[in-house]
C-alpha cells in the first residue's frame, strides 16, 4: 500500500534533523581534537622539546620558611636569615669527584670535606641535591654562578638558615636546629619527604624540637630545565609551599635577659611565673651557650669546652635539674600537718638544737636551738626541729600527697627537653624502688626537703604559685600559635582552707619582713610590693659527728662541688600575688645570702616592667644595688649586647 505523501515528508524532515545533529556533534569533536593537537604540537612544542635528548625537566622540593619564635611582646627569638649555598646533583654532575676538584678552586675544601660530600652523594638518590657548602659570601657565590658551564650539576642557591638573635638568653628554652639524622628518622612510618633532603635542619632540643611539626611547614616544588651537561638552564615554574606557623612564648625577653645577666656565671637556675594564669615570664639556666654555634656546625674545640665545663652549660637546670629542696619544702610539711589536724598554727615545739630518735640525732641548723617555736616562727627562722616533730605526727604518705597536690613529683607538660618528675617519695615508693620498709628517720629527713625528696626549679615555682593562690595553677610556655591564643583552662582549687593557707603565708611574710626573718636582708622596701618567701639550703655531703663536735666546716672553705646548694622561693605582692619565683644556685652556700637576692631582683624586674628603681630597695642597700644594676650586661632595646659583654 502506498504511503501518503504527507507521511513521507514528515519522515524526511526527522531524518534530516538527526543527520544534522550527528554531523554537528562529529564536527565539534573534530574541532576539539584539532585544537588539542594544535596546543600540543604548537603551543607546547617548547615544553616537549625540553624532554628530548638534549634537555630534561627535573622536579625539586622547595623547603618552606620555618616559623618564627617570638616572646610574649613579639620580639624575635628565633628567625631566618638569607643563606647563600651551593648544591650538587649526581645525575647531572656525572663524575662528581672531578667536579668537586674543580669547585675546590673556588671554595676551599679539604680532602676530608670532599670525602664527606662523596659519601653523602653515594647514599642518596642520584636526583637529590647535596649541599656542598653554605653561608657563602656574595663574591664566592657569584664566582660559582659565573663558572657554571665548567661545573655540571652544581647549582648556587639562595635559601634561609636559622638564626637566634638573642643567643644565650633562650638557648635552653628554644634550643636549636640541626641536620636530620638517622636517629631522627627512626620510628617514623611515613617521614616527610623534606626530612630526606641532605642537611635539612629540624629542631633538636627545646621548643624547636617539641614544636617541630608546627614550625616546619610544608614543602613546595619547582620544575627546572637541565641541559645535557647537567647545568640548570632555567626555572620553568614553581609552587610555593606553606611556611611554618609562628609561635609566641609566654616569656618576656627583657625579663629573661635581666635574670640571665643577674645569674651571671653561677651554676644556677631561676623561674618567674605569673600565678594568675601559669604563664612563665622567665626561665633561665646558667651558664648558657650560643645555639648559633650548633646551627653553623660547632667545632670540636667549642663542643669539648661546653662538655667539660664543671658548671654544665648544656644542661637546662630549670627543668632537668632535680635538687633536694631543703627548707623551701617546709610549707608542704606544714600544710600536710594542718590539713590532717596534727597541729594548729599555735602548736609549739621546743627546739634544743636537735631531735633525738633512737640512737641518732637530727640536728637543727642553729646549734643552740630556737627554744619554743610555733608555725609562723618556725618558717621565719627556718627551725628544723619543729618539722622533724610534726612530720612524725602526720606521716610521710600525707606529706607526699600534699607535695604532689602542690606540683612536686609531677612532670609538668611543657615543650622543653628532658623534663624531670623529681621525686616525692612515700612508703610504697621506697618498697618498689629499694625493696625496703620506710623508716621514721626517712620521714624526718623528708620533712625538711632532704633524703629522697627531689624537685626542679620549675616545680618549686609551681609549688609557690599554688601556695600563693590556693589554686592548682599549671605552667604554660606557649602563648599563641599562628596568631591564635592558646586557651588556658581555669585552675581548680587545691581544696585547702583559707585559714591553713593564710597561716603558712604569714610565716613566709615573716621570712622576708620579720626582724628575725632569714631573708630580711633581701626584702622589698616598696610597701606596695612586699614579698613573701622561704630560704633553703640543701646539703650535698654528709657531716660526721666528729666534724659537728669540732665545728662544721664553712662552705667557703670547701671545694666548690662540695658546698651546699642555695635555694629560695617567693611571691609578690604579698597581699595580691602576681608573680612567683624560684632560684637554685648549685653549691652556692646559704639560700638567704645567695639565692634570695637574685629572686628579689627577678621579682622586682617583672613587677615594675623595667629596671627596678633604687627606692624599691632598703636604704642601706641602694648604693650597692645602683652599682650592680649598672654593671649588668643587659641588652639594648634592639636586642644587641653591649660590646663589653660579648664573648
Amino acid at each position: 500500500m502506498r504511503r501518503p505523501a504527507r507521511d513521507t515528508e514528515a519522515s524526511t524532515r526527522r531524518f534530516t534533523r538527526r543527520a544534522l545533529f550527528m554531523g554537528g556533534a562529529m564536527a565539534a569533536m573534530v574541532a576539539v581534537l584539532g585544537a588539542r593537537m594544535r596546543y600540543l604540537g604548537v603551543e607546547q612544542a617548547d615544553q616537549f622539546r625540553l624532554l628530548a635528548e638534549e634537555n630534561r625537566v627535573n622536579i625539586r622540593l622547595i623547603p618552606p620558611n620555618r616559623g618564627l619564635i617570638q616572646d610574649r611582646n613579639g620580639k624575635l627569638i628565633a628567625g631566618n636569615e638569607q643563606n647563600y649555598r651551593v648544591v650538587i646533583t649526581r645525575e647531572d654532575a656525572g663524575d662528581v669527584e672531578t667536579v668537586l676538584n674543580r669547585l675546590s678552586h673556588i671554595i676551599p675544601m679539604t680532602a676530608e670535606d670532599r670525602a664527606d660530600i662523596l659519601k653523602e652523594v653515594a647514599r642518596n638518590s642520584p636526583f637529590v641535591p647535596i649541599t656542598v657548602a653554605d653561608r657563602l659570601d656574595w663574591e664566592t657565590f657569584s664566582e660559582i654562578a659565573v663558572n657554571g658551564p665548567a661545573l655540571p650539576g652544581v647549582t648556587p642557591e639562595v635559601g634561609l638558615s636559622r638564626v637566634y638573635p638573642r643567643d644565650r638568653d633562650f638557648a635552653h628554652v628554644v634550643g636549636y636546629v640541626g641536620p636530620v639524622s638517622e636517629r631522627d628518622l627512626e620510628g617514623l612510618e611515613n617521614p616527610d619527604p623534606l626530612l630526606r633532603i641532605p642537611k635539612f635542619q629540624i629542631g633538636k632540643i627545646g621548643v624547636e624540637r617539641w614544636m617541630e611539626d608546627v614550625l616546619r611547614g610544608h614543602a613546595g616544588t619547582k620544575r627546572i630545565e637541565v641541559n645535557a651537561v647537567g647545568r640548570v638552564m632555567r626555572e620553568i615554574d614553581r609552587q610555593e609551599g606553606d611556611p611554618g606557623d609562628d609561635i609566641r612564648l609566654t616569656i618576656d625577653a627583657d625579663v629573661q635577659n635581666f635574670v640571665q645577666a643577674r645569674l651571671g656565671e653561677e651554676s644556677a637556675a631561676c623561674v618567674v611565673m605569673d600565678v594568675t594564669n601559669g604563664d612563665i615570664i622567665a626561665i633561665t639556666s646558667a651558664p648558657s651557650f650560643d645555639p648559633n654555634l650548633f646551627v653553623r656546625g660547632i667545632s670540636q674545640a667549642d663542643y669539648s669546652s661546653l662538655m667539660e665545663h664543671d658548671h654544665r652549660p648544656l644542661a637546662n637546670k630549670t627543668v632537668q635539674g632535680a635538687y633536694p629542696p631543703g627548707s623551701t619544702f617546709k610549707m608542704v610539711t606544714a600544710l600536710a600537718a594542718l590539713e590532717a589536724g596534727a597541729i594548729t598554727p599555735e602548736t609549739t615545739v621546743r627546739c634544743p638544737g636537735y631531735l633525738e630518735f633512737g640512737n641518732r640525732r637530727f640536728h637543727c641548723w642553729k646549734r643552740g636551738g630556737h627554744g619554743g617555736v610555733n608555725l609562723e616562727r618556725s618558717l621565719m627562722e627556718s627551725c628544723d626541729v619543729y618539722y622533724y616533730d610534726i612530720a612524725q605526727r602526720v606521716g610521710i604518705d600525707k606529706i607526699a600527697e600534699m607535695g604532689r597536690r602542690l606540683g612536686l613529683g609531677i612532670r609538668h607538660d611543657l615543650p622543653m627537653s628532658a623534663i624531670t618528675e623529681g621525686n616525692m617519695p612515700d612508703k610504697a615508693w621506697k618498697m618498689e624502688r629499694h625493696k625496703q620498709e620506710w623508716r621514721v628517720g626517712d620521714t624526718i629527713n623528708a620533712s625538711i626537703g632532704q633524703g629522697y625528696v627531689l624537685a626542679s626549679p620549675l616545680q618549686l615555682a609551681v609549688m609557690t604559685a599554688r601556695v600563693a593562690t590556693g589554686m592548682a595553677v599549671h605552667p604554660r610556655l606557649i602563648r599563641s600559635i599562628d596568631g591564635k591564643e592558646v586557651e588556658v583552662a581555669p585552675a581548680e582549687p587545691l581544696g585547702l582552707s583559707d585559714a591553713q593557707l593564710k597561716s603558712v603565708r604569714r610565716g613566709m611574710f615573716a621570712v622576708m619582713n620579720g626582724k628575725a626573718g632569714t631573708a630580711r636582708g633581701s626584702r622589698i622596701a616598696d610597701e606596695t610590693m612586699l614579698m613573701c618567701g622561704k630560704t633553703g639550703t640543701s646539703q650535698v655531703r654528709n657531716i660526721s659527728a666528729a666534724e659537728r663536735a669540732s665545728g662544721v666546716v664553712s662552705n667557703d672553705q670547701l671545694p666548690w662541688n662540695r658546698r651546699d646548694h642555695a635555694l629560695f622561693v617567693g611571691y609578690a605582692p604579698a597581699d595580691n600575688p602576681r608573680y612567683a619565683v624560684s632560684v637554685v644556685v648549685e653549691h652556692g652556700g646559704g639560700g638567704s645570702a645567695v639565692a634570695a637576692p637574685i629572686a628579689r631582683d627577678a621579682l622586682l624586674r617583672a613587677l615594675y616592667g623595667e629596671i627596678p628603681p633604687l627606692t624599691a630597695y632598703p636604704a642601706d642597700q641602694r648604693g650597692r644595688m645602683e652599682t650592680l644594676l649598672k654593671e649588668l650586661p643587659l641588652r639594648r632595646p634592639d636586642g644587641s649586647l653591649p660590646e663589653s659583654s660579648k664573648v
